[in-house]
């Protein structure tokens, strides 16, 4: 299922086999919570800037449209016309992150709506049910998502229940995909690491889900407070831990930086809403940095907002058109920005599966955060 083409240190150039289609990795799975990428780009457009898999969460679903109401539709794949695959988030991030009236129970956690506030009960099951009936690619194992800096005794009576509820959602998977009325008898499902900043929780929790065997496995609960150095640290114990003949994806990671120094580390999945909520804010990523482009100095700058990309937006924009856009609230201007961002990753990601199959990615790695550090020495921003 999971093949390794090439090795270059701990750095894994590798392709994951699906129903949806062949994952070339390592990947950014480019962010589409309710089954659209915000800032009003299509699933055609996605296809255009090289996009391999769109990730969409199980909780925002459920509450809108509803997850029946996608089934009766045939699926996620077909509600929202794409034919590469799809990772769903399991709902346990919002869940405990959303919701600010919650009780958690070993069978699951009772929380209300943050939309019409109406009470739902979320616990392994259910978030199992809810995916298959998305019908998504790879579904998330549902989990608890304790702060990266809670206290020991929290974190480890969390995962203990965590470890439980994996094991629920692998033997739920089982049944589902046994179902006749299952839209898609071929899920796969990725169970979570999970330990806060201590890395004997981690290891530990690392081994025992390890037994498993399950098609791949994930770091979640980092990159919400903890340092990027601390999230280094983490990794490096960690991942060694992990199968390594399964992906390793780094949840809710991030920054072109975390990126570049996670794939050093022999992580092989991404996701990050950075690049489309930063975009509809102003902010493009380019070779020398994230620039802002509602700042004044772009007011009459003719240039496309990278000279060295080749997105369908810095083939044909300005970056003064493309401020005037913004700053004149126009949507298009919001379009731009994510498509040339979405790209930049998509396209950086490329760039590293290539660097990795040719033994340079250390030197890749290198050459790309310098320039990033040169754009922000020359205040790009």
């Amino acid at each position: 299922m999971f093949k390794i083409k090439a090795k270059d240190g701990r750095a894994k150039r590798g392709e994951f086999v699906t129903v949806h289609g062949n994952i070339q990795t390592p990947v950014f799975m480019n962010v589409g919570t309710a089954a659209a990428i915000k800032g009003a780009v299509s699933t055609e457009d996605l296809k255009e800037i090289g996009t391999l898999v769109e990730l969409s969460n199980t909780y925002h679903l459920h509450v809108r449209p509803g997850d029946e109401v996608i089934k009766k539709l045939g699926g996620l794949h077909k509600f929202m016309n794409w034919d590469r695959p799809i990772l769903t988030d399991s709902g346990g991030f919002q869940v405990f992150s959303l919701a600010k009236l919650r009780k958690i129970k070993e069978e699951g956690v009772s929380f209300n709506s943050h939309v019409d506030g109406r009470r739902i009960f979320m616990g392994p099951e259910e978030s199992m049910q809810i995916q298959s009936n998305l019908a998504s690619t790879i579904a998330m194992a549902f989990d608890e998502c304790p702060s990266s800096v809670a206290e020991k005794e929290y974190i480890k009576q969390s995962l203990e229940r965590t470890t439980r509820w994996l094991v629920r959602c692998k033997n739920k998977m089982a049944e589902l995909n046994q179902r006749e009325d299952t839209i898609n008898k071929d899920q796969l499902l990725f169970g979570i690491n999970q330990g806060g900043i201590y890395e004997d929780i981690r290891i530990d929790h690392a081994k025992r889900i390890s037994e498993l065997d399950l098609p791949g496995y994930a770091v979640g609960g980092l990159a919400v407070g903890e340092s990027h150095e601390e999230m280094y640290r983490i990794l490096d114990a960690v991942v060694p831990e992990l199968p390594g003949n399964k992906p390793v994806y780094l949840m809710g990671v991030g920054t072109p930086e975390n990126i570049l120094e996670a794939v050093e580390r022999g992580v092989d999945f991404f996701d990050c809403v950075y690049p489309t909520r930063n975009g509809r804010h102003g902010h493009a990523y380019t070779s020398l940095g994230k620039i802002n482009l509602l700042n004044a100095k772009y007011e009459t700058d003719d240039r496309p907002i990278d000279e060295k990309c080749n997105c369908p937006v810095c083939r044909n924009h300005s970056r003064a058109y493309i401020r005037h856009l913004l700053k004149a609230g126009e949507m298009l201007g919001m379009r731009f920005m994510v498509t040339h961002n979405l790209f930049f990753y998509n396209n950086m990601m490329a760039e590293i599966r290539s660097a990795i199959e040719e033994g340079r990615y250390a030197q890749y790695k290198k050459e790309k955060l310098e320039g990033f550090s040169q754009g922000k020495e020359r205040g790009l921003d």
